[in-house]
């Protein structure tokens, strides 16, 4: 049986995004189809993150980059719930766990607290995040999963019939559209009967930032994608009391800009030709560094206004991290089912991010400073005018979505 695992994934950051759909499939066992899930703040995780970016900026170097690290972190640790031998091995290790110190308990734990503590609803601020399993009800399921999956990830089980494909395809898009309201539509796509389960995670981000951008004078300026290729975009600008760090080991600038709740965007310029160097140092202590040494400071901020996405085939990425297994005939999933021929053949991630000047796709005013000229601070002027990285953190821990911004 093949197991697709798709991850789903909507941020509506400063404005919106949507993001997700399944593709096509190729015939190896039959289908256990798995999207994507959340993540967790076990130890190691960030280092997959930073290895998960280096991977997927390194294969397309000039491209946007955009991916939650959360969403996949959470999917590979939910697949591991099933996982037995080398596979399962392989899916901790890729995560940066050793199998042989036993944290797998701590992984499934750390996830069920992260998925309580963001669920919150919150005032100010949009962040859900939910699982949800479509099984064949002839596929034998081994309970201890199910349990699992349950209690710890909170996942909703829905009995689903697989050999009428076109109900089956409009049973999970109906959920998914529901739980991202309305953002992630077609989600899955193109079921052909062989699927036995499907696997969905969705996370839903939406936040105004703290003191809006003045859309009256966002105006249209240069940005160099590269040395030779120059681009006009909408820039924004705002001057005003941001984060601020000036990293000289990895010579870049790092500013933070807070959202309404408790998430920060950082955006990380690089000096000129510098992006690799950066790219390079990215790892846990360095975003620790950077979280705990920014400080307010007078900045004259120009940002430019951009909608990125990121579409990943992961079964063709996790393998240059060490998880390959699962997606080959030697697959041990007999946690999931007694059934022998179950493997991943598709895991498929997707994401969309739009940055405005609002910080919300509804809200239509904006706000505007008025300063005494004679009392006026000396600013930095920080224009991101060339390829920068972009961090969302939730509660100055959690990475919710990494992204590098080479063409706005």
């Amino acid at each position: 049986m093949r197991l697709c695992l798709l991850l789903c994934l909507v941020l509506l950051s400063p404005r919106g995004a949507s993001l997700g759909r399944h593709h096509s499939r190729e015939t190896k066992k039959r289908v256990l189809k798995l999207p994507p899930a959340v993540a967790t703040v076990a130890p190691g995780i960030r280092d997959f993150t930073f290895d998960l970016y280096r991977t997927l900026a390194a294969a397309s170097p000039e491209q946007n980059v955009f991916f939650s690290p959360l969403s996949i972190s959470m999917s590979l640790a939910m697949l591991s719930l099933g996982a037995q031998s080398s596979t399962k091995a392989q899916i901790l290790e890729g995560l940066g766990l050793n199998p042989q110190e036993g944290p797998e308990e701590e992984l499934h734990s750390a996830s069920q607290r992260l998925l309580r503590e963001l669920g919150q609803p919150r005032e100010d601020l949009q962040l859900s995040l939910g699982n949800a399993l479509f099984t064949k009800p002839t596929l034998s399921i081994q309970e201890a999963f199910l349990g699992t999956l349950r209690t710890r990830y909170l996942a909703d089980v829905f009995p689903t019939d697989f050999e009428d494909p076109e109900g089956a395809q409009k049973q999970i898009n109906n959920y998914v559209v529901k739980q991202t309201k309305g953002k992630i539509v077609d989600l899955v796509k193109g079921l052909d009967g062989t699927e036995v389960m499907v696997m969905v995670n969705y996370i839903f981000f939406k936040a105004k930032w703290e003191t809006s951008f003045n859309h009256k004078i966002t105006h249209e300026q240069d940005f160099h994608v590269t040395s030779e290729t120059v681009v006009r975009v909408p820039m924004m600008k705002r001057e005003d009391q941001f984060y601020y760090l000036l990293d000289r080991n990895l010579s870049c600038k790092v500013v933070g800009v807070p959202y309404q709740g408790n998430a920060t965007a950082f955006f990380v310029l690089p000096q000129e030709g510098g992006m690799e160097q950066v790219e390079k140092g990215l790892k846990e202590k360095t975003l620790r560094k950077w979280l705990k040494m920014s400080m307010k400071r007078q900045l004259e901020l120009h940002l430019p206004k951009f909608s990125i996405e990121g579409s990943y085939q992961l079964e063709n990425v996790l393998p240059k991290l060490g998880i390959r297994d699962v997606f080959t005939s030697h697959a041990d999933l007999t946690g999931i089912s007694n059934t022998s021929n179950i493997q991943v053949s598709e895991m498929v991630h997707k994401a969309v991010v739009e940055v405005d000047e609002s910080g919300t796709k509804a809200a239509a005013a904006t706000g505007t400073i008025f300063m005494f000229r004679s009392a006026r601070i000396s600013s930095q002027r920080i224009v991101f005018n060339r390829p920068f990285l972009m961090f969302i953190v939730e509660n100055s821990k959690n990475i919710l979505f990494v992204g590098k911004v080479t063409h706005p």
